[in-house]
């Protein structure tokens, strides 16, 4: 009996689903896996779960009240979602039609239709402990061999957001738009005054007479709307120019215990109090979160997030993954290069990363220590700016122009760049479907860890779940 089997029998003793079992028997074909052919990705994705720890998603059915229908078994769900987006499946209405349509789905669904409320509402409930699959499955293609850690390498794609970057303002339209809006509130005001004693007069007190009210709640809603928009990028600023007191505070201390009449530049400590949002601070009223980035594929600017992969040699699995609200990438080298050993228990030999990941406090960081990084200064043919200025830069690109350190650095684009091309091409996944950061962050986890499924599905050399 296997772990994902014996975790459902044990629920199924204290929590009533509804009955599914893929041994029922029909008349023709006798078990519905025969209507599939041996080895089929659907029979895979059934028995990879079957091996999956699932406590988390089975655990939170404890505190139900009992009433109304059983919920459908966790294990179909997740089988029928991780086949869904394996195959680049995503809205809730398409895999709904697809358990009656589609022969794979059908079989893991064990010929029941749960419709696509059920289905979004479990993935909405469960998508953390989805998310937190990432690692099972990234355990399942160590033990297969697929990872080796030998060269890992690192990279971002912009990943449109689930909003339009029509729906976003910024800081200094926003201050313009209140002003006006304040303007037209007072001049509705004024004649909803006038009105009103006009009304009182003809139809006498208390009686409505048109339909100003309305128009003026419309535009008091717009109003708050930014208001409370304004305050969020305002709160930002602080919190930016807090933390750039902090650190300037903490290079004030360094400064004054340096020995000799040498001890550079006063740093700036900014006051926090007064931070103000940049004019061109963005703000989106459907997501929030998501921020207009530069996509460079399509060298156009969308609204997006930040995608971040880790992505191992040996069979392009990804190793670590993690999403940024920045466009910049730079401070995510050492959370990913940390997560690395988090999630395989491992450090990697060879760490390459493009020039937008590298700084002097990277390539020093305790983290790295005891890994060969390759993470050029410049981009092409860009001239050292002052990040770039220093021995550590030198060094690197010593280190690059050397024949071996070319040929390091060369295989990073063919390591990590086909992963993405695999997610957005092969499987469509150009949008997030959910919005706000933890959501977005965990569809993401949820992208890499059946990209690393298909992995393990795809190399004939791996040996299959029992």
């Amino acid at each position: 009996m296997t772990l994902g089997v014996a975790v459902a029998n044990v629920w199924a003793m204290t929590k009533a689903f509804r009955p599914y079992t893929l041994d029922q028997q029909l008349l023709l074909p006798p078990d519905m896996r025969q209507w599939l052919p041996e080895g089929d990705l659907a029979l895979f994705i059934s028995d990879v779960v079957d091996e999956l720890d699932l406590a988390a998603i089975y655990g939170s059915y404890e505190t139900g009240d009992g009433r109304g229908q059983p919920p459908y078994d966790p294990a179909m769900m997740v089988k029928v979602l991780l086949y869904a987006y394996c195959t680049g499946l995503r809205s809730s209405r398409k895999i709904e039609r697809a358990t009656y349509r589609d022969v794979a789905i059908r079989v893991l669904a064990g010929d029941q239709h749960p419709d696509h409320d059920s289905i979004a509402e479990f993935r909405q409930r469960h998508l953390p402990a989805l998310a937190g699959l990432f690692v099972q499955g990234l355990r399942l293609c160590q033990a297969a061999g697929l990872v080796k850690l030998g060269h890992v390498a690192l990279d971002g794609t912009k990943v449109r957001a689930a909003a339009s970057k029509h729906k976003a303002m910024s800081y200094a339209r926003m201050t313009q738009t209140e002003q006006q809006l304040e303007r037209e509130v007072r001049a509705l005001l004024d004649q909803a005054a006038q009105a009103d004693a006009a009304d009182d007069a003809q139809y006498g007190v208390g009686q409505r007479g048109d339909d100003l009210p309305a128009e003026l709640a419309r535009r008091a809603s717009r109003l708050a709307k930014i208001r409370a928009a304004k305050a969020v990028l305002e709160q930002q600023a602080r919190d930016a120019a807090a933390r750039a007191a902090a650190e300037g505070r903490a290079k004030v201390a360094a400064r004054e215990q340096r020995v000799g009449s040498a001890k550079g530049r006063v740093p700036n400590v900014p006051d926090p109090a007064q931070a103000q949002p940049e004019p061109g601070a963005q703000y989106n009223f459907t997501d929030p979160a998501s921020r207009i980035m530069l996509d460079g594929a399509s060298k156009s600017w969308v609204q997006a997030y930040n995608a971040q992969a880790v992505v191992d040699d040996q069979a392009q699995v990804i190793v670590a993954c993690a999403v940024t609200q920045e466009a910049i990438e730079v401070q995510q080298f050492v959370p990913l290069l940390t997560q690395v050993q988090t999630n395989t228990g491992q450090r990697s030999s060879v760490m390459t990363a493009d020039a937008g990941y590298f700084s002097e406090a990277n390539l020093t960081a305790s983290a790295v220590e005891g890994i060969d990084c390759d993470v050029p200064p410049d981009r092409h043919t860009q001239a050292p700016t002052a990040r770039t200025r220093s021995a550590v830069a030198e060094w690197m690109r010593e280190k690059l122009r050397a024949p071996e350190g070319r040929q390091v650095y060369a295989r990073r684009k063919a390591i990590v760049e086909p992963v993405f091309g695999q997610a957005k091409e092969g499987r469509a996944f150009r949008r997030f479907s959910f919005r706000g950061y933890d959501k977005v962050t965990a569809e993401w986890a949820l992208i890499c860890l059946t990209h690393n499924l298909l992995k393990l599905f795809r190399v004939p050399t791996c040996p299959q779940p029992a």
